[in-house]
């Protein structure tokens, strides 16, 4: 059965390895929107050497790797689920011997490697050549935000995979599926750093998952965060994948009494 898991990631980046035209175009949009959020900063930081703790050098730096970042732990999962659920097909998925859930994470893990490999990796590596970005050279800061990097994938994956299931409680969750990329992507960290937003935004953030998808990992890349903080702000990730399993596993367990199918 391990096996079988492990051939649904390599079925899934031979899938994505078909359309790899797409991705390397999307490398070029990547490198623009870099380039425009670059000139952007550079702008409001002016004569300024820091603001809300960070330098440009970190800013550029934080940007550049935030967007490559997204590429890898970026995935659909919430509305091929919710597709299948509304088609029906996802019954055919309970008789069948797996678990459909894990299904879906080795789904959207082998796009993910598919994007680490063909689009982040190359991505940021163009973005280097073009932009002043300073890249950590201590091995151990690369190891933790590795590490961090498949969290932050998890996590997100996690979210997605909670919004998917709605669809089992709603005939369409359309409008939830724009509404949570949105969410994520700014609550996250990718559009403006979190230390940015008004202080009473900021202390909500911290008790929400959308800090542990981008901004504590692009922290620790950027040299923000150093010492006895890694190990808290990698704890923090850690405490949300596992605080995320439960109302996945409840959802799940609810919704799987409730499948009906639209159409014919």
């Amino acid at each position: 059965m391990n096996s079988a898991y492990l051939d649904l990631i390599r079925i899934r980046f031979l899938m994505m390895l078909a359309y790899r035209v797409n991705y390397y175009s999307g490398i070029v949009i990547y490198t623009i929107n870099i380039g425009a959020y670059y000139f952007l900063w550079e702008a409001i930081f002016g004569d300024q050497k820091v603001l809300a703790g960070f330098t440009l050098a970190q800013m550029t730096t934080y940007v550049a790797v935030s967007w490559m970042a997204r590429a890898f732990y970026f995935n659909n999962l919430d509305r091929e689920i919710a597709n299948e659920i509304r088609d029906g097909s996802v019954a055919v998925q309970f008789i069948r011997p797996y678990n459909y859930l894990f299904v879906k994470l080795m789904q959207g893990f082998g796009e993910g490697l598919f994007r680490l490999l063909l689009f982040m990796g190359p991505g940021l590596a163009i973005v280097c050549l073009i932009f002043p970005v300073k890249l950590p050279t201590d091995p151990g800061v690369w190891g933790i935000y590795v590490v961090m990097l498949l969290f932050s994938f998890l996590i997100n994956t996690q979210i997605n995979m909670l919004v998917g299931l709605f669809a089992f409680f709603v005939e369409n969750n359309e409008g939830m599926l724009r509404m949570k990329r949105v969410v994520v992507d700014l609550f996250s960290g990718v559009i403006v750093p979190i230390s940015f937003f008004p202080g009473w935004l900021a202390v909500t953030m911290k008790w929400l998952p959308f800090q542990a998808i981008t901004y504590l990992p692009s922290s620790v890349f950027t040299g923000r965060t150093a010492g006895d903080d890694v190990l808290r702000v990698f704890g923090i990730q850690l405490i949300w994948f596992v605080v995320l399993i439960i109302p996945i596993a409840w959802v799940w367990r609810q919704a799987r009494s409730r499948l009906f199918v639209q159409g014919g």
